[in-house]
């Protein structure tokens, strides 16, 4: 084994440790979940498919505005956490020309009850579907 093998690996662990994965979804207790039943098949209203690009588009774009580990500034004004939830904005996608996906994330004006919380929050994304990489945002 080679000298320099045990400095390293004393090196790269700590390094490990600063990385982190983003959150599980939280599940009900084995015994709430046992009570729900799904019904046969999926209900025709309100049912939204989602093509993979699209959801993928979707997913890259909200990870970039609203990254999962993301939280409010010290000191920040009460209701100011509902700006940094994705439950608090509408997203709208489409196909657009040469692979290209935009992308428009907006909060939803009844999201925030905050006095003075900005209703012009968001951002549109143009994501290239061939590379999966962001190619412009506008605020």
């Amino acid at each position: 084994m080679p000298k320099w093998l045990p400095l390293l690996s004393l090196c790269i662990l700590p390094a490990c440790a600063l990385l982190k994965r983003p959150p599980r979804p939280v599940h009900v207790p084995a015994e709430e979940a046992a009570r729900f039943e799904f019904p046969v098949g999926m209900p025709e209203e309100g049912r939204v498919i989602l093509r993979r690009p699209l959801a993928q588009a979707i997913q890259l774009a909200m990870e970039d505005y609203l990254p999962w580990d993301l939280k409010p500034p010290p000191g920040d004004r009460p209701g100011g956490e509902c700006l940094y939830q994705r439950a608090s904005y509408d997203v709208t996608a489409a196909p657009y020309e040469d692979g290209v996906i935009l992308v428009s994330i907006s909060l939803d004006p009844s999201a925030c009850v905050r006095k003075g919380a900005p209703q012009d929050m968001g951002a549109r994304y143009a994501i290239d579907s061939k590379t999966w990489r962001i190619l412009a945002v506008q605020h």
